[in-house]
């Protein structure tokens, strides 16, 4: 891999996280006025709409990307996706952006732990201290004995909880289909079962209100296709590091717009939970 294309791909990193930022900012708005379910579920007729126009632009169409050996796992990974979309939103209302965000960026750390027990990785002992160490940062951030016993304070922990497994079993997925077929199953499964739901909660919606849920839908797409380009000209490991760029973009926008407040031990708690991640992700790294 070229030195070029190592920038090029950290560019395309950090335009993507400004983008899923945006997209986190528009949710919360969104979510503060209308059902979260049926935000998500619109959201997800445009997202299966991009996936299947990919599909189809790929050598053998929509049956080669929806072909797997896996439908089960596929089925599953796409549900548990739309439901960790759901809980995150949720969060951003009843928690804002800048705690969910700071929460949240605990998920890498979730997934070096559950790399054991779900794809049989070793984790040696670095990774555990690193591991711990983050989730002292959380606990900081949850403050104990005073916030960790709110049930707003754990909804991003489930979510990352959530968005760990999913990625774990995206891994898994990738000993028997391809990435195509993956991305493929995540859009239309997450739009079929959110059609189910949200249907039964839709609400009238302003004009106004419509055209931030287009712009809601354009940059949903539009992250999912950067972040696609991302991978393709760059390692991951090499790029993976500036995706915590989505929590300093996040927490702007929370500041900003929302008039959000950052507490101190939501800021210290946040740097111990990326600084343990960033070890993590340097020690994987250093061992492959």
């Amino acid at each position: 891999m070229t030195e070029q294309n190592t920038r090029l791909g950290i560019l395309l990193m950090v335009v993507t996280t400004f983008v899923f930022a945006l997209q986190d900012g528009i949710s919360r708005h969104l979510a503060g006025q209308y059902n979260v379910l049926m935000i998500v579920m619109i959201r997800y007729w445009f997202f299966a709409g991009f996936v299947i126009v990919v599909a189809a632009r790929k050598a053998g169409g929509v049956r080669a990307a929806a072909a797997t050996r896996q439908p089960v796992l596929q089925i599953f990974r796409g549900l548990l996706l739309a439901a960790e979309i759901c809980v995150m939103v949720t969060a951003f209302v009843v928690l804002g952006l800048v705690e969910s965000h700071a929460v949240f960026t605990s998920y890498p750390l979730l997934v070096a732990a559950l790399s054991g027990p779900v794809l049989g990785e070793k984790v040696g002992w670095p990774r555990w201290v690193a591991i711990g160490t983050g989730f002292v940062g959380v606990l900081v951030i949850l403050e104990p004995g005073y916030r960790v016993f709110a049930p707003a304070a754990l909804v991003p922990l489930a979510a990352a909880l959530m968005f760990a497994l999913y990625g774990l079993l995206t891994r898994y997925a990738a000993r028997a289909d391809t990435s195509a077929t993956s991305f493929f199953w995540t859009g239309t499964t997450g739009a079929v079962a959110m059609t189910g739901i949200g249907l039964w909660h839709w609400q009238p919606m302003s004009m106004g209100d419509w055209g931030w849920m287009g712009l809601l839908c354009i940059t949903g797409a539009l992250g999912h296709y950067l972040l696609i380009r991302c991978y393709e000209v760059a390692e991951a490991s090499a790029v993976q590091p500036f995706a915590y760029l989505q929590l300093v973009f996040a927490t702007a926008i929370g500041l900003s717009v929302f008039h959000e407040r950052l507490e101190p031990n939501v800021a210290i708690g946040a740097v111990i939970v990326i600084g343990a991640g960033l070890f993590t992700l340097w020690n994987g790294r250093r061992g492959a």
